[in-house]
């Protein structure tokens, strides 16, 4: 039997994989298999415990991995590494996979991609090519990619990346991003729906992420003031706001929100909303604010503008309805001002995406299923090189 194994860590990373775990488990059969792997911030009561949305989802979880989430220093974050190392390394010495499906950048999928390369396992990478220059992803993802055999980008650019970066282009693949096929298939409440699941009432409001920018850690509450002084200046919206991830200064981040929370009345704070609640919330959003990728990726489909903050998203490729900021608390009130124009609010309407038409999980699905069961593939890759 062939066996594709998919690794989720983070709520929001399972958020762009569970349509591709969906169109894979289609494919299974007495001769193929696709095994769900849980570890990371899924298994964490910090984090929301969300491992019982995919239990809600319905998605049979085949292994749950546990391994540290700690992430106020350095060393926190190498001994998750490592943890993430040696489990999955006796993981996929045991299962011997035929691939591993792998997404983004995070340090410990970096950790899941040396395990997997130790143990000759081919990796399926989703979202390499790529560019974040305010956060160590940008080095992450680009090692998992030179670690990665088959290669599904979400866009042109990032597949010319890729390509630079030695792989074939035979093996690289861009068939747009999974969270368009979830804008059209997961925004399914509607808003009063989606209000009172957060126990709100018909109102304006704003869905918010901030993470931090992990090439600048050592000013996080100078961020975080800034940012909650220009909530603070918008009494009229209210501001739906998840914790950050486990990178370094994350868990600081989420404790300057739940006290924030008790002080600021517009200001309401959830661990994960799901992908469900969080795309239909985002859908009816005044403007969507922070610094997370959906806000370049998700929002702009739906039409709804994105002040973006600072550089933590710098280098993604971007749309029209998205405003970039400085972090000064001035800068930001500037941005929402802007996003609430009707100016900008018709931009935004008219935005065409450039990261796909909604089909990308069956295609990463279909190939990923073919090269498999073909059995062709050769990890001896040759260094793919450019004229200059």
């Amino acid at each position: 039997m062939k066996k594709i194994a998919i690794v989720t860590a983070t709520r929001a990373e399972y958020g762009l994989l569970s349509s591709v775990i969906r169109e894979l488990r289609k494919l299974e059969s007495d001769s193929f298999r696709t095994e769900l792997i849980v570890t990371g911030t899924h298994l964490s009561d910090h984090y929301g415990m969300t491992v019982e949305e995919i239990e809600k989802d319905g998605l049979r979880i085949d292994h749950r991995i546990t391994i540290p989430v700690d992430s106020d220093s350095e060393i926190a974050i190498s001994n998750n590494q490592a943890c993430a190392l040696r489990k999955f390394t006796e993981l996929f010495a045991t299962e011997k996979y035929d691939a591993v499906v792998l997404l983004g950048d995070r340090y410990e999928t970096l950790a899941v991609a040396i395990a997997a390369g130790n143990t000759r396992t081919p990796i399926f990478h989703l979202c390499g090519g790529d560019t974040t220059e305010g956060a160590l992803d940008e080095w992450i993802r680009h090692s998992i990619t030179k670690i990665s055999y088959l290669h599904f980008v979400t866009n042109d650019e990032s597949r010319r990346r890729v390509i630079q970066l030695g792989e074939d282009p035979a093996r690289v693949f861009n068939y747009g991003s999974t969270s368009i096929d979830n804008i059209l298939n997961a925004a399914t409440m509607s808003k009063a729906e989606a209000l009172e699941s957060v126990g709100l009432a018909d109102c304006r409001y704003a869905i918010c992420t901030y993470h931090p920018v992990t090439m600048e850690i050592g000013n996080v509450e100078a961020q975080m003031t800034n940012f909650l002084q220009a909530i603070q200046c918008y009494q009229n919206i209210q501001f739906i706001v998840t914790k950050s991830n486990a990178d370094q200064g994350g868990m600081q981040i989420n404790e300057i929100l739940d006290a924030a929370e008790k002080d600021i009345s517009n200001l309401h704070v959830f661990a994960s909303l799901g992908i469900k609640r969080y795309l239909s919330l985002m859908k009816y959003a005044e403007f969507v604010l922070g610094n997370s990728s959906s806000g370049i990726i998700e929002t702009p489909a739906f039409g709804v503008p994105t002040v973006n903050i600072g550089d933590r998203q710098k280098g993604r490729l971007q749309s029209e309805s998205i405003i970039n900021c400085g972090i000064f608390k001035n800068d930001i009130i500037d941005a929402i001002e802007e996003a609430m124009s009707d100016r900008q609010r018709e931009i935004s309407r008219n935005v065409v995406s450039p990261y796909g038409d909604g089909h990308a999980a069956e295609r990463i699905a279909e190939k990923s299923y073919q090269v498999v069961m073909d059995g062709n593939i050769n990890l001896k890759k040759k260094f793919y090189d450019i004229q200059f």
